[in-house]
């Protein structure tokens, strides 16, 4: 079969040849096409791409008949039998969003299964198309606190726009770190065996750690204490001032009881360079130093045997001497705005949601 290219033509699929993103089928019958015009065989465009003979005469069939369109793939027909109807997959997943069956914390894909007439198997094909999955669940809490706006305007400010000559500080405590002490000797990790502890331990008593987070730097001021009260607080406070001497202090906290007894209030009286940033209530996560205990966690205390308190107390600060050496800050990124949006919105959520 003779084949004659135009010169839009042959540009086109010059093109389609080298273009990186095109299909590999797409690009061998391109190559049928402009070797045939250039008068090789169909035997030997059947070699050089390795099809048969025959299928070198389908495109280029394809091609006199429907021109350069007619090398696009076409879509296959397949089977039809096991298609889910449309309403089907309505019903499904509109089940699959509502509450589940009494007795039942949430839905499954068998459970759905048997309501709507379908295998589990094509159940979990729908929601994954859709993006629903009823076996996660996340954890949220939404602050009612009517000041939340003006909370989160100042702390932001202070994270993103940190007055001169000052420095900013995240303070919070992570209370009953637990010196636990595993049954048995843990076995290491080996190739292809991942490190093995037992489930069961024994208690030693527990710390409680106060750490200042310093915004600019990521430098930490530490205390370990065993215990987590009012005077604690204030011993820790007492210590951060001594590490910041003359210096403006703008120190973010939460709304502990501990944070603002009249000891406290009057301490802060006597020291004005020291100003106190309490975060909204139920919006910890707006405090900085959270996200370093959850490092400090996963880091250091996650899989560590103690056999004493006196052995935890040394682990952690030997944890902090090495993160003070290279203190990483962390970089707050979220205006204000965005922030209370988006509680506006979950408080929408809330008092719109099926309960």
């Amino acid at each position: 079969m003779v084949v004659m290219l135009t010169a839009k033509q042959r540009r086109e699929l010059e093109q389609r040849v080298a273009r990186a993103a095109e299909s590999a089928q797409e690009v061998r019958r391109a190559h049928v096409v402009l070797w045939s015009a250039d008068g090789v065989s169909g035997v030997e465009i059947a070699r050089r791409l390795q099809l048969s003979v025959e299928a070198v005469s389908r495109i280029r069939r394809r091609f006199v008949e429907t021109g350069i369109a007619g090398l696009a793939t076409r879509p296959k027909a397949g089977r039809k039998d096991h298609a889910v109807p449309v309403a089907t997959v309505g019903r499904l997943i509109e089940l699959a969003m509502s509450p589940p069956p009494a007795g039942r914390s949430r839905w499954t894909t068998r459970l759905l299964a048997k309501a709507v007439g379908l295998t589990s198997g094509c159940v979990s094909d729908v929601l994954r198309r859709h993006e629903l999955k009823p076996h996660r669940v996340r954890t949220y809490k939404v602050s009612r606190d009517p000041a939340f706006a003006a909370k989160v305007r100042d702390i932001v400010g202070l994270y993103l726009h940190p007055p001169e000559h000052a420095v900013v500080l995240s303070v919070d405590e992570k209370t009953s770190i637990q010196a636990l002490e595993r049954t048995q000797p843990p076995l290491p990790l080996r190739s292809g065996r991942a490190t093995r502890h037992t489930h069961d331990y024994k208690r030693h008593g527990v710390v409680d750690l106060y750490a200042a987070l310093e915004v600019a730097t990521g430098q930490v001021t530490h205390r370990v204490t065993a215990t987590h009260t009012a005077a604690d607080f204030l011993a820790f406070m007492r210590q951060v001032a001594r590490a910041y001497p003359r210096r403006a202090l703008h120190v973010v906290l939460d709304n502990s009881s501990s944070h603002s007894t009249p000891e406290v209030r009057a301490w802060l009286a006597r020291h004005p360079r020291v100003h106190f940033h309490y975060t909204p209530t139920s919006a910890s996560w707006l405090n900085q130093v959270e996200g370093f205990f959850g490092i400090l966690g996963k880091q250091s205390l996650g899989m560590t045997d103690f056999y004493s308190k006196a052995a935890l107390r040394e682990h952690l600060a030997a944890y902090m001497r090495a993160w003070n050496r290279n203190p990483t800050p962390f970089a707050w990124t979220k205006p204000a705005r965005a922030l209370i949006r988006s509680r506006r919105r979950m408080l929408e959520c809330i008092s719109t949601a099926v309960h």
